[in-house]
């Protein structure tokens, strides 16, 4: 093995600990459900997997990956091996990045980015599809700086992997990032390679998007100032975003995160990687690009905490840009930079023959945010789904009889005691194979944004008082009302047969229901799409197969003169 392959190897052995160390009790079998990671036992294909139901897509293709690797491994099982990937990801990718031959500086550097506030408190929100496409962003940054090289097309599609897996935000933050690399490092040409790799890529979701009969969500400029950024440290919306955090979400903040010795003193580190950076890393190709590609994402990040009008204007010329609404993430070019400026800082210490400084880089973002271990200080839990769930998808998928599942009470998160009063997106319709209907419709303090489905806005005024008419849902295609939190306050009045009543989970049956609606995303487009996709997925795949220890990058030898890595 050279040395080259050998520091890739430590480094995401290293990055392997850290995710074993942050995942903690959520190692154990079972699930981890925490707000928008769902994941369920025996997952299967459906049309809401691909998209064809008419909800929104934003789950594809992530929900895809998520299924096929949940068919051939226990589903438990898979979602550990995912979150663990994005660990070891993190941390090989960023420590490709660091011009140094030595390793503490690429450990450095790898640490960092794969612990730090917006892996946390991410994580806490349960976007792992969006951390996916976070944890090769490193490998973007290189391969969106060497477009004219040879093969430098397939290099960035093969990058742009797991971001595309990731789905819609993680695919534009990816985005974001390597056009403006290509652009400040290259030619406009080169902006058009990745143009035209993010589009192919996102065919999965596009074409369903598109196509979906109500169109794109028009109402985004009412959560502006909800998703916005906040403070999360003493140094306002600004400075906390500049430290990596801000999350809209303050349930998702580590415990302990924040307080004023500890926030100042990561503040520094954070200023000391930058000004390292600037002054030093001076030779790769990618240096300009990355910079700008991090100011760039940091302005995106502030718009709706310091410019909410400016991005409401945005999203009424177009939709689309409502995914700059949850502004936090966009700072992930910023923390590229952060662990580079820090390998580079550490690099300079070792040179310098500071052997402790230099080991004490690699161990600073540990010591300072110590509660993302252990699965976020306890809150990140295996549990398993109760034995009532268990029966009523045995009972609904037994049943020949066609027609849709509605889900009560009328609320798209849950906090079930199960989950140790976890919020939850509700897992139903994953775990069920029908059609479920359930309310979009996102509540975040006294303001709620409208549901999407058009099921759920046609479903939502019977359904919101928590006893529907089964009358009303027998003419609207439901077959079957699912309980599955508070089951004593909720069920369908009139002639609904009850199946199954457990403590956790109550099913009714509601004969004679005529044929649901039918899906009316078109079949034939969505898989000529994944077709074209998948065509240029392996076309970007070289006979030898990728690895994550495949060079991105040269490095540069203990005298300072240019040299290729193996």
């Amino acid at each position: 093995m050279t040395a080259e392959r050998t520091r890739h190897l430590v480094a995401a052995l290293t990055g392997l600990g850290l995710g074993l160390a942050a995942l903690g009790p959520g190692l154990a079998p079972g699930f981890v459900l925490s707000y928008d990671m769902v994941f369920v036992p025996d997952p299967a294909f459906t049309r809401m997997t691909f998209g064809l139901t008419g909800v929104v897509p934003r789950h594809v293709p992530s929900d895809v990956f998520m299924t096929a690797l949940g068919t051939v491994l226990p589903a438990d099982l898979a979602q550990k091996l995912i979150l663990l990937a994005i660990f070891v990801m993190a941390c090989t990718s960023a420590a490709s990045l660091v011009p140094s031959r030595r390793l503490p500086p690429r450990l450095a550097a790898g640490v960092c980015y794969a612990w730090n506030p917006f892996v946390a408190e991410r994580l806490l929100l349960g976007q792992w599809a969006l951390l996916l496409g976070y944890a090769a962003l490193p490998w973007v940054v290189a391969a969106a700086s060497r477009l004219d090289e040879p093969r430098g097309g397939r290099r960035l599609v093969r990058a742009l992997i797991p971001a595309a897996i990731g789905g819609f935000a993680a695919l534009m933050i990816a985005a974001l990032t390597a056009l403006t690399v290509a652009l400040v490092t290259g030619r406009a040409r080169n902006a058009v390679q990745v143009i035209g790799a993010v589009a192919v890529l996102s065919l999965p979701w596009l074409v369903p998007g598109l196509l979906r009969p109500a169109g794109l969500p028009a109402d985004g400029t009412m959560a502006v100032d909800l998703f916005a950024a906040r403070a999360d440290t003493p140094f306002g919306t600004l400075g906390s975003l500049l430290a990596l955090g801000g999350v809209w979400n303050g349930e998702t903040v580590p415990a302990g995160y924040g307080s004023p010795v500890t926030a100042t003193i990561w503040l520094a580190v954070v200023a000391g990687a930058l000004a390292a950076y600037w002054k030093w890393c001076r030779e790769p190709r990618w240096r300009r690009g990355a910079a700008a590609a991090a100011a760039a994402g940091f302005v995106v990040a502030g718009l709706g905490a310091v410019a909410a009008p400016v991005l409401e204007w945005m999203i009424g010329l177009w939709p689309g840009f409502a995914v700059f609404r949850d502004g936090q993430q966009f700072v992930a070019p910023l923390a590229v930079v952060i662990a580079a400026g820090l390998g580079v800082a550490a690099d300079r210490a070792a040179e310098a023959r500071w052997t402790g400084a230099a080991a004490g880089t690699i161990a600073v973002p540990v010591v300072l945010l110590p509660t993302l271990a252990w699965g976020a200080a306890g809150d990140l839990r295996a549990v398993r789904y109760p034995d009532d769930w268990q029966q009523a998808r045995r009972i609904i998928h037994a049943d020949p009889v066609a027609g849709d599942v509605l889900v009560l009470p009328w609320a798209s998160y849950r906090s079930y005691a199960w989950n140790h009063g976890r919020r939850v997106l509700d897992p139903l319709p994953r775990f069920l194979h029908r059609k479920v209907v359930v309310n979009d419709a996102v509540t975040v303090g006294d303001l709620t944004i409208p549901a999407e489905d058009p099921r759920a806005v046609e479903l939502g005024p019977a359904a919101r008082a928590g006893t529907p008419p089964a009358d009303t849902l027998r003419d609207q295609g439901i077959r079957y009302v699912v309980v599955d939190a508070e089951p004593a306050a909720n069920r369908p009045s009139g002639p609904a047969v009850e199946v199954l009543r457990g403590r956790d989970l109550a099913v009714y049956r509601i004969d004679g229901s005529g044929a649901a609606p039918g899906d009316e995303v078109p079949v034939v487009a969505v898989v000529v799409a994944w077709i074209v996709t998948s065509v240029v997925v392996i076309w970007s795949i070289p006979p030898s197969g990728i690895t994550l220890s495949a060079p991105l990058l040269g490095s540069i030898n203990p005298r300072g003169s240019r040299r290729r890595t193996p």
